[in-house]
C-alpha cells in the first residue's frame, strides 16, 4: 500500500506542478487583457486628397479630413490633445469629449464645431495628397496614433 500512496503522492505532485506552470503561462496573457482596456482612441480614417479640383474652397478644404475614433467604453476628453502633419502642421483639441464608441471627424476648412464634425479653419491645404503622417498625440505629447500613406518624404 505504502508504494501506492507514494505513486499517488508523486502523481498528485505533477499534477499541481502542470497547474502552476499553465497557471503563470496565462498571467500574461490576463494582464495584457488587462492592458486593452485603457483609453484608446485612433486615428480610423484619412482623406488626405479631397475629392474634386483641388481649388481652395471652403468646401474642397473640407473634404480634406482625418477620422479619429473611441474604441472604448467610456467618453473622453481630449483637451490639450494634437494632430499634426509631416510639416509640423497642428490641430489642437480644445475641450472636446468624444463619445464612447464614438467617431469625429476633423475637417481642414472652416465650419460650426458639433459632437461629430470639427473644423481646423484653415484656408490651405495640410494632408498631402501623395504621401504623409498623421499623428494623434495625447495632453502629455505621447503618441497615441499615426496613420502614414504613400511613400515617406524624410
Amino acid at each position: 500500500m505504502s508504494s501506492v500512496s507514494s505513486s499517488v503522492r508523486r502523481i498528485a505532485a505533477t499534477v499541481l506542478a502542470a497547474g502552476a506552470v499553465v497557471g503563470a503561462a496565462a498571467l500574461p496573457a490576463a494582464a495584457q487583457d488587462g492592458h486593452h482596456q485603457r483609453p484608446r482612441v485612433e486615428i480610423s480614417r484619412v482623406q488626405a486628397d479631397s475629392p474634386g479640383r483641388d481649388d481652395h474652397s471652403n468646401r474642397s478644404l473640407n473634404n480634406e479630413w482625418v477620422e479619429i475614433t473611441n474604441t472604448t467604453r467610456d467618453g473622453i476628453n481630449l483637451r490639450g490633445w494634437t494632430l499634426r502633419d509631416d510639416d509640423g502642421n497642428r490641430y489642437r483639441f480644445d475641450n472636446v469629449r468624444i463619445a464612447a464608441r464614438a467617431t469625429i471627424r476633423i475637417h481642414t476648412g472652416n465650419g460650426r464645431d458639433t459632437r461629430t464634425d470639427l473644423f481646423q479653419d484653415r484656408r490651405e491645404y495640410v494632408w498631402g495628397n501623395r504621401a504623409d503622417t498623421a499623428t494623434l498625440r495625447d495632453d502629455r505629447g505621447r503618441t497615441v496614433d499615426t496613420e502614414s500613406w504613400g511613400r515617406r518624404h524624410h
